[in-house]
């Protein structure tokens, strides 16, 4: 019988996923613990932001880091930006533990790394909380744009998503537009009410789903949406599903139940089992945008941030999404593997492409 991710080691937990480091940061004094994973540098320091959640355990703390790491690192070279894949998570309640002392002690053990991992915003952290890390190390973005930054990257990182999606329609029913199209949005949060506008705006029938009370509140009264239980998700009849909130919702349970022709969603992480569950939506026709391909206008909009922010350029870069999308899906075709997989090698491909460059000095 396989151990559980609560019964083994560090170095079981992370054995294939190849990170570089990992660094535990504890500070008694304000609270702070938290994991910074740094997965490969080889394209370029690790971008990756810094999530903060009440994890019940540890152990589910590092799994998560170590596979969102990893999924960075697939994001910038998918993406043809020069950057490594990081990502770091702080263990703690984001609306009841957050401090600025907890902020800049953070921000001093980001310091500490030189360079090698920079930091932004994700889910439980916001504009707020950079500028505090950014007192004590340049080697954060995100911040606000009074300070120079980029604000809020969830709408790069929604209008990716969007531009995926439409990529996966037209692959899926010959035409992109998603007009008419019934959308189920799992998670409006920054990044799912961005995406519901951009839906909204193209004449999608949406329905939308929550834990968050107030977020669906927001979105319900800013846009003519229907509401549907967190729990009653996979039973809708639906064009498309964008999970937009927490990984691992694509899993035997969910897949086996999902009415949908096209996956498109902003998540990290959203296959349990990327292997099985990839094979899954093949197996049911599903065509599946790569959650690293389509969600990466975040990543992108911080990598415009430290080359001196602009925003046009930002959505300049996110606009090459739905290109790579339409030949991630061609890729597999012609492969016969499935997409995930085909992003996966594509991003990788460009990964030993660039080592063997950089070897050569």
């Amino acid at each position: 019988m396989s151990q559980s991710n609560e019964h083994k080691g560090i170095f079981e937990q992370i054995e294939g996923y190849e990170h570089e480091q990992i660094v535990f940061c504890n500070d008694p004094e304000t609270g702070l613990r938290s994991i910074i994973a740094i997965h490969n540098t080889v394209l370029g320091p690790a971008l990756g932001g810094t999530r903060m959640w009440n994890y019940a355990s540890e152990a589910e703390a590092v799994r998560d880091v170590i596979r969102l790491s990893r999924g960075m690192t697939y994001k910038a070279a998918i993406s043809g930006i020069n950057l490594g894949g990081g990502k770091a998570v702080i263990i703690g309640n984001p609306a009841t533990d957050k401090s600025e002392a907890l902020w800049r002690r953070y921000g001093r053990f980001v310091d500490s790394l030189s360079g090698k991992y920079i930091t932004a915003e994700d889910v439980g952290t916001n504009t707020g909380d950079m500028e505090f890390i950014s007192m004590e190390t340049d080697y954060c973005t995100g911040k606000p744009e009074y300070l120079g930054g980029g604000g809020d990257p969830s709408p790069v990182t929604a209008y990716g998503t969007y531009l995926g999606m439409k990529a996966a329609a037209k692959v899926k029913w010959g035409d992109n537009s998603l007009k008419g199209k019934r959308v189920m949005v799992q998670g409006v949060g920054h990044v799912g009410q961005y995406l519901v506008g951009h839906l909204i705006e193209e004449g999608a029938e949406v329905l939308i789903a929550d834990i968050n009370e107030n977020n669906i509140k927001k979105t319900m009264d800013r846009y003519d949406v229907t509401r549907v239980d967190a729990d009653k998700v996979y039973d809708q009849d639906m064009d498309i599903y964008a999970p937009c909130a927490l990984g691992a919702t694509l899993n035997d349970t969910s897949i086996e139940k999902l009415k949908c022709g096209v996956v498109a969603g902003a998540a990290n992480n959203q296959m349990e089992d990327e292997k099985r569950h990839g094979a899954m939506l093949k197996e049911k026709g599903i065509a599946y945008a790569p959650d690293f391909l389509i969600n990466a206008g975040g990543l992108i909009n911080c990598y415009v941030e430290l080359q001196g922010y602009d925003r046009e350029r930002a959505f300049g870069y996110t606009e090459k999404i739905y290109q790579r999308t339409l030949d991630i899906f061609a890729k597999a075709s012609e492969e016969d593997i499935t997409t995930h997989e085909a992003a996966e090698r594509t991003a990788l491909e460009r990964i030993d492409a660039i080592a063997h460059v950089n070897s050569r000095f």
